[in-house]
């Protein structure tokens, strides 16, 4: 999920910034010092969005850096337990396939992709024994996460497609399809006992 956070911290400018005005140089720092950051508690940085305001800075001997004590807010995205995400498949292997979700990647298992028995193909695929549905590389698809694990640096994200609305965006659509239509039969059924009596 994404969140607009404010933060308050001790930002390192180094001296190749130090010609520009402080907020500017803070601000520079920050999109820098941010890129591609990670963290457990805060999730995963998106974007600097504003420096709200930038302290006195104090020069530490031996260092040459100069620190400014900031506040400043983040846009981050923090995966959050049952929560639904849409991406692209990015790659297929033999155990499943990684989905890309814009910020991080999330892996589904080969068991979690649909609900019947699923075999890898050597064309890149993931197939369907007997719904003839596939996956294929580039699909769009929308997944619930069911599993988040931080014990390497950046966490591993599991998810899963076996739930009703969930999977490939054409097996979504072809579901509400059949849906409707026997909605639409029921409804005529109904009519037709109506009638009788």
């Amino acid at each position: 999920m994404f969140y607009l956070i404010e933060v308050e911290d001790y930002v390192r400018v180094e001296p190749k910034l130090f010609g520009l005005p402080t907020q500017e140089a803070v601000e520079k720092q920050l999109v820098e010092t941010y890129k591609g950051f990670v963290n457990r508690d805060i999730g995963s940085v998106v974007s600097v969005v504003e420096v709200l305001n930038v302290g006195e800075g104090i020069i530490i001997p031996g260092d040459g850096a100069a620190y400014y004590n900031s506040r400043f807010k983040l846009i981050v995205w923090r995966p959050e337990m049952q929560e639904l995400v849409f991406g692209s498949i990015d790659e297929i292997t033999n155990f499943g396939a990684f989905i890309n979700l814009g910020v991080m990647k999330g892996m589904i298992h080969i068991s979690q992709t649909m609900e019947d028995y699923v075999s890898y193909n050597k064309s890149g695929t993931l197939a369907g024994k007997s719904g003839k549905k596939s996956l294929h590389k580039g699909d769009l698809c929308l997944a619930r996460i069911v599993a988040v694990s931080y014990k390497a640096g950046e966490p591993k994200i599991g998810l899963t497609m076996r739930q009703p609305g969930l999977g490939k965006l054409e097996w979504i659509k072809a579901d509400k399809k059949k849906q409707k239509s026997s909605e639409k039969a029921e409804e005529k059924e109904k009519k037709k006992e109506k009638k009788k009596k």
